[in-house]
């Protein structure tokens, strides 16, 4: 899908923002869209890497159906050259993988139901899942067929058109925004801002929708920054979760992890403008628990992944009655 021919069966890969012109016998940046004669095939069709059963807080997405869990299933590939990757060693490296069909990968989001678990549906994470776009684009239509719930987790670098497409089978996405600098994404993720800006500005309203930033040390985390990320989000929906995940060294960058003065200050920032604020990979910060904004009631309590509804009744808050933005 979403690709045209050009002269001497050159393709144009229309997908991402990176609109890759690939020659034959030769595969885009992502490395998993290849031409083959002069047509461009998605030779990771089907080709899943990694697959569990994961608590939905993992994603992260604290606002959807909390304490409930959800089918994860990733592929390989990526269109972006993160310096920091968490999961490079099936975006950037070649892993063994075993053949998910489409109606597979539902019947196990459903098994997973039938054996008693509060199983919502299927996400697409672990790996870009816009560089799988065909394989869930033909999932996900059979996931809502069955009545499960579809969840992206992606970097947001993709074309409007193609995420036009998906979003009316997509329930929930979580959207990394790395940072708020047009630097940090060219020089550290190989990327741009802009289109990221625009995907999460698309995807508002037609699904609930997560934000999640990894503050590396020294690079995204100023003050001046996270305020600029945070005026631009509440100008969306003050609403809208925001993660701030704390940085340890990985793949390419060894830079200290993220002082927790970091942490704290950019969620203080955070929460002058916008209702819910969360920090990950730090639980000694105790930030993960939903609490009102109206009364500071503890409304979802969260200890690492064993979460509890308690303070939430018909959708607002059960103490001063604010209403409060979470699907269940």
């Amino acid at each position: 899908m979403f690709y045209t021919k050009g002269p001497g069966e050159q393709v144009n890969c229309k997908v991402c923002p990176r609109l890759c012109n690939i020659a034959p016998g030769k595969q885009g940046f992502c490395r998993v869209r290849q031409n083959q004669g002069g047509t461009l095939y998605a030779a990771n069709y089907g080709q899943c890497s990694s697959y569990a059963l994961d608590p939905i807080e993992k994603k992260p997405l604290y606002h959807f159906y909390p304490g409930h869990v959800i089918f994860s299933l990733g592929t390989v590939g990526c269109n972006l050259r993160c310096g920091f990757c968490q999961n490079w060693q099936i975006a950037q490296e070649t892993p063994d993988t075993t053949y998910l069909s489409p109606e597979q990968a539902v019947q196990l989001a459903l098994r997973q139901k039938k054996h008693g678990y509060p199983c919502v549906g299927l996400a697409y994470t672990y790996s870009e899942p816009f560089m799988w776009y065909e394989y869930v684009y033909d999932t996900a239509g059979l996931a809502r067929e069955a009545g499960l719930k579809n969840v992206l987790v992606t970097n947001g670098y993709v074309n409007e058109q193609p995420l036009r497409e998906l979003l009316p089978y997509i329930d929930a996405m979580n959207i990394d925004v790395k940072a708020f600098t047009d630097d940090f994404y060219r020089s550290t993720c190989g990327g741009r801002l802009d289109p990221v800006l625009r995907t999460v500005e698309v995807a508002r309203g037609h699904c609930h929708l997560e934000i999640t930033t990894l503050l590396v040390t020294g690079l995204n985390d100023s003050p001046g920054e996270i305020s600029r990320l945070v005026d631009w989000l509440a100008g969306l929906d003050p609403d809208i979760p925001l993660h701030f995940s704390r940085y340890f060294p990985n793949y390419k960058l060894d830079l200290p992890p993220t002082p927790e003065e970091t942490l704290r200050q950019a969620r203080d920032i955070a929460r002058r403008k916008l209702r819910y604020v969360y920090v990950g990979n730090a639980p000694h910060m105790k930030s993960s628990s939903t609490v009102c904004p109206g009364c500071g009631e503890v409304l979802v309590d969260r200890e690492g992944y064993h979460t509890r509804v308690r303070g939430i009744s018909g959708g607002v808050c059960s103490r001063c009655g604010e209403k409060i933005s979470m699907v269940m």
